[in-house]
């Protein structure tokens, strides 16, 4: 009888052990999707970022042609007046 106890008591215990490794394999698991996940997260913020940065870009040299348009075309203009 005492031997099945020790027995029955050695098997709980290994599956004790059994079940806290595979949690914390779970758990590592879980935590490296969640690091993955927050990687992706951030790097797709960073490209969003990059990309809103290169339109605002684009945006001001567009301005910044139409203003040196607009200078030329009123200096020629002013130009004109004055030559008639």
């Amino acid at each position: 009888m005492m031997m099945m106890m020790m027995m029955m008591m050695m098997m709980m215990m290994m599956m004790m052990v059994m079940m806290m490794m595979m949690m914390m394999v779970m758990m590592m698991m879980m935590m490296m999707m969640m690091m993955m996940m927050m990687m992706m997260m951030m790097m797709m913020m960073m490209m969003m970022m990059m990309m809103m940065m290169m339109m605002m870009m684009m945006m001001m040299m567009m301005m910044m042609m139409m203003m040196v348009m607009m200078m030329i075309s009123v200096v020629i203009l002013v130009e004109d007046t004055h030559t008639h």
